[in-house]
């Protein structure tokens, strides 16, 4: 297998040994699942059944940011409790995953039952020469990482933009480099705080994972991925806490999916064009969506248009067919391509154009009945279940 490394910059062979340790950052639960999070996690669940197939064990962690600079004021405006929020969102994204057919996670931790370790975290990290603190803020010092920035590969100026873009404060007086990101920071009056050495707070963004990711995996994962508006300044963040912390490569593999618009629109909270699963699956088979979503490569931004899931719906409907048709051509080399696209970077609209050949072929006949059998196999290996009749075309 062969995917594409964020750090290196290109396409490089993938080779964990019989357990692979991935983690996937995951939600933060003030929302609903839309189709840029389901983009995301179906494409790791791709790579996770394709894994299994080789044989390997993944143990995949994919936490819940339940405390941070995005749930609490949407707590606050809407007048309920944090955890109330969190509860209720991570169950419905608990549905739409399980509607989707994902493959279940080793493990889900919540950010807020993980404060203690992140304090203990970063006092490593300040024992080991690599914070300072102002007014019980603790901030990261990134002229003590000298590879900062390695990970993107951004200038420090694309860095900059991007951190006043994506939460951080490169302005704030107190920062010592306009780079350097929260570790610990005090609660406001009416939000949650744990003790800390520095007067009772909250932990930053990026320690969460550092603290999560390392707790159950351990200090190097095989593989570390997410959306691509991650890659800075979260995962570059996390990198440098976690290697400066403990000295050894965080992740060997850095993989990171495109973003998905909408009509030609970016798809994004503040600008309430967001296409949610659970809707969507109301009205359509989630295997549709599934399919749908199957036709762009992982690593492209792309645009959902409301005709998609329709197509979605007639590849399902073609394939459910074919799977439940006499015989067919022999099976083996659609078999081979669909495996050799998925190793191929996850080459999923490849895999899936062969596996739509295959269900045409069956369905204009042939002499060999394990044709429908392995179809049926294939669909089962890209996550979908072509046991049971999708709805009716309406």
């Amino acid at each position: 297998m062969k995917l594409f490394d964020t750090a290196r910059n290109e396409v490089v062979p993938f080779e964990p040994g019989p357990e692979v340790r991935m983690y996937v950052c995951g939600i933060t639960p003030y929302d609903s699942t839309h189709l840029g999070h389901a983009n995301t996690y179906l494409t790791y669940d791709l790579l996770i059944r394709r894994l299994e197939d080789l044989g390997h064990e993944v143990k995949l962690v994919r936490n819940i940011t339940d405390v941070d600079d995005s749930i609490l004021p949407k707590a606050r405006e809407l007048g309920v409790d944090f955890l109330e929020l969190a509860a209720a969102e991570t169950a419905r994204f608990h549905r739409d995953m399980l509607a989707l057919n994902t493959r279940p996670v080793f493990a889900e931790p919540h950010a807020t039952r993980w404060v203690a370790d992140m304090v203990d975290l970063i006092e490593v990290l300040a024992q080991k020469g690599h914070t300072y603190a102002v007014d019980g803020t603790v901030f990261f010092d990134v002229s003590t990482f000298p590879s900062f920035g390695a990970l993107s590969g951004y200038s420090d100026e694309h860095m900059i933009e991007f951190s006043a873009e994506r939460g951080g404060n490169p302005d704030d007086p107190r920062l010592r480099n306009p780079l350097d990101f929260i570790l610990w920071q005090p609660s406001l009056d009416d939000e949650p705080a744990w003790p800390s050495p520095w007067g009772d707070g909250r932990p930053g963004w990026h320690i969460e994972c550092s603290a999560m990711s390392m707790g159950i995996l351990g200090p190097t994962l095989d593989l570390h991925g997410g959306g691509s508006d991650l890659i800075f300044p979260h995962h570059e963040c996390s990198r440098a806490q976690s290697e400066a912390a403990n000295g050894v490569t965080f992740a060997k593999h850095w993989m990171h999916t495109g973003m998905v618009a909408y009509q030609g629109t970016k798809m994004s909270k503040s600008l309430g064009n967001l296409v949610f699963v659970s809707e969507l699956s109301k009205i359509h088979d989630p295997r549709a969506i599934r399919l749908a979503l199957m036709r762009h490569h992982y690593r492209s931004d792309w645009e959902w248009f409301d005709d998609d899931i329709e197509i979605g719906t007639r590849l399902l409907d073609r394939m459910h067919r074919a799977a439940h048709t006499a015989p067919g051509p022999d099976p083996s080399g659609y078999a081979e391509r669909v495996r050799a696209a998925l190793d191929d970077d996850l080459d999923a609209p490849t895999a899936l154009g062969a596996l739509t050949e295959l269900a045409n072929a069956i369905l204009e006949g042939g002499d060999d009945p394990a044709a429908p059998t392995v179809l049926g196999e294939l669909g089962a290996l890209v996550g979908v279940d072509l046991d049971t009749a999708p709805a009716p075309l309406s």
